[in-house]
């Protein structure tokens, strides 16, 4: 079978007839809003809370990619924070290279991202002062630990939260949260072409159909042999 684009909304048909009429709904109703116009970026978080929430918010704010940097830390989720999230999302790790930050950051660039560290201290700009004209890859680090200077030598600009307490940041799924929900509004209410392709759209929606159905890689299998003859 060929990766054609017809040949991908065959599958994708064939799939959905194994899902039901209100799962799919949701599926086509969910794709529209998902974006690659944002993208998080989470490099060396360790505490599974925070690694939770951050993809749940992913998942409700649209944000449909999420790359993990694992240079010191593995990347470990709670369910009952993530609530499922991780299944609708597109995730990809960097744990191989001696230097997975500046690996990571080398992809994001050659997809036509630039990259956005978050960081309230030197350099900045604040969230509503971010231009959108360009893909953008937001960088998150640990609350302990911030950003690596690997991650901060290399991005291409700085940005933090207002803030106007005592405290000196936001955890950092809540940092999270509050920099999605501001810039996918703000991607949302502008000129910008922020949607999936079509073929990204369709991409999804056999992972997601994947996701849900019970041996789904044998139906798959069984409906690529029957294509084939």
């Amino acid at each position: 079978m060929s990766n054609s684009i017809d040949d991908k909304k065959k599958l994708r048909d064939y799939l959905f007839g194994f899902i039901s009429d209100n799962k799919k709904n949701l599926f086509e109703k969910n794709i529209l809003n998902r974006t690659r116009q944002l993208t998080v970026v989470l490099e060396n978080i360790y505490q599974p809370h925070n690694a939770s929430a951050v993809l749940r918010s992913c998942d409700l704010f649209g944000v449909q990619d999420v790359h993990i940097i694992e240079n010191s830390n593995r990347y470990t989720l709670s369910e009952e924070v993530a609530m499922g999230s991780s299944k609708w999302l597109n995730m990809y790790k960097y744990n191989k290279a001696e230097d997975n930050t500046t690996a990571c950051f080398d992809k994001l660039r050659a997809d036509g991202y630039r990259i956005v560290a978050t960081t309230p201290h030197e350099k900045d700009v604040m969230l509503d002062e971010l231009p959108l004209d360009q893909k953008t890859a937001l960088v998150f680090g640990t609350e302990l630990d911030g950003l690596s200077d690997i991650a901060m030598e290399n991005a291409d600009a700085y940005v933090k939260i207002p803030m106007y307490g005592f405290t000196e940041s936001f955890n950092i799924s809540v940092s999270a949260a509050l920099s999605m929900f501001h810039l996918s509004e703000k991607i949302r209410k502008s000129d910008i072409d922020w949607q999936l392709t079509e073929e990204e759209q369709v991409d999804i929606h056999i992972n997601w159909a994947k996701a849900v159905i019970k041996m789904s890689d044998l139906i798959i299998e069984e409906y690529l042999k029957k294509e084939e003859k």
